[in-house]
């Protein structure tokens, strides 16, 4: 299994979206409030129990986010935000 890559500036970003607070999303994803405090604190991409990726990724992925990695192409049509130039973080 491949382990979800997502970025502290992209769970922040996820959640303006859809207009949730961290403990909202922590609900959402089955953790706690401090995990996902930790995690949108973190530098770069989010590091942690790789189950734990998942469930945010997942919790996203169903309130209809999609995530959209460095030089990737979006295949939806929806909304969402993207730096011109990718960080160099």
């Amino acid at each position: 299994m491949r382990t979800p890559l997502i970025t502290a500036a992209q769970m922040r970003a996820a959640r303006a979206l859809l207009g949730i607070d961290q403990r909202q999303l922590a609900e959402m994803a089955g953790v706690s409030l401090p995990t996902i405090q930790r995690m949108e604190a973190s530098a770069g991409t989010v590091r942690g129990v790789i189950d734990t990726l998942t469930k945010l990724v997942e919790a996203l992925d169903r309130a209809g986010i999609e995530l959209i990695g460095d030089n990737a192409v979006s295949t939806g049509g929806g909304r969402g935000v993207r730096l011109k130039h990718p960080s160099q973080a």
